[in-house]
């Protein structure tokens, strides 16, 4: 009998910053969603830095893929969670002033 067929499954919760990351292994009960799976990481404890509100509101995905609704992603066996930073700058700004740079 598999993990799945026991009614749970095997899952990680991954979060980086630029000087260091981590990946939490849980157990959890088939059926989870992927932000509750974020929740039971408890980042929070591994990165007392980052703001709590961080993890509760940031962007998911399942290996690089963004989730479009994290509350209703239901997780797979063996998938990993990675939960994205926010962007401190816009991307498109952050072009224009490397151009701009290049430029001048």
């Amino acid at each position: 009998m598999d993990a799945e067929e026991q009614g749970v499954i095997h899952v990680e919760v991954a979060f980086a910053l630029p000087n260091r990351q981590r990946i939490v292994s849980l157990t959890l009960p088939a059926g989870t969603h992927a932000r509750e799976a974020v929740r039971q990481a408890d980042l929070a404890h591994y990165f007392p830095d980052v703001p709590p509100e961080t993890f509760e509101n940031a962007a998911l995905g399942i290996f690089g893929k963004a989730l479009r609704d994290p509350e209703r992603h239901i997780l797979q066996e063996g998938e990993r969670v990675e939960v994205y930073r926010p962007l401190r700058i816009d991307p498109k700004a952050a072009r224009a002033s490397r151009a701009a740079d290049k430029r001048g």
